[in-house]
């Protein structure tokens, strides 16, 4: 198999987004972009999954994917890659330290909606993620995600880092995890899969 990894330098800054991408929208954008100006990243790399073992229905190709995301989003510092195929990993605690491997002093953040927090209990092993890399969370709309309580928040709640220190939160040894407040936008994939197939209006 010829392997086609996203280039990275020791010391450098990623952080990592994943998910279904089924499909990329503006909210991704969003997140990636304050991303990398609040936790100081160097690259932020899109793992486009296979397919999401949380959720039932089967997502587009990957390839179809990969495209759209491509069309949709274009920017020097990000790379939209099928990483989880080419390490043949399903689950996020399995990709992180096949990546940690590959690319030895390269400080990796996980980066995720705030919304994806509630849940974030049900992925495999999460525990194990939260203590290989630093989380960094953003602001999505919802029911005020900065204060609720769920598993991982309480769980890891002494390994908060302010918003006003999240520069830092690359370098930092985790467990750490920092959740920015950021202008929200709205946009979803489930919003845009049942615009998509909603019967048109002939009237």
């Amino acid at each position: 198999m010829r392997y086609n990894f996203p280039y990275a330098t020791r010391e450098q800054r990623i952080g990592l987004l994943g998910g279904s991408f089924d499909p990329a929208h503006d909210g991704h954008v969003h997140i990636t972009k304050e991303a990398l100006k609040r936790f100081k990243l160097d690259q932020v790399w899109w793992l486009i999954s296979p397919k999401n073992p949380l959720k039932t229905k089967h997502p587009n190709s990957i390839n179809h994917r990969i495209k759209e995301a491509k069309i949709l989003f274009s920017h020097p510092r990000v790379v939209i890659t099928d990483l989880e195929i080419q390490l043949t990993t399903q689950y996020t605690a399995d990709t992180i330290l096949k990546l940690k491997k590959l690319y030895p002093g390269v400080s990796f953040v996980w980066l995720m909606g705030a919304d994806n927090t509630p849940s974030f209990n049900l992925w495999k092993n999460w525990k194990k993620i939260m203590r290989e890399v630093p989380i960094g969370v953003v602001d999505r709309p919802g029911s005020n995600y900065a204060t609720r309580k769920n598993k991982m928040t309480e769980s890891f709640k002494g390994k908060r880092i302010p918003g006003k220190h999240s520069k830092l939160l690359a370098l930092m040894e985790p467990p750490a995890w920092c959740y920015i407040s950021t202008p929200l936008n709205y946009t979803s994939s489930s919003q845009i899969r049942l615009v998509k197939h909603s019967p048109i209006d002939s009237n």
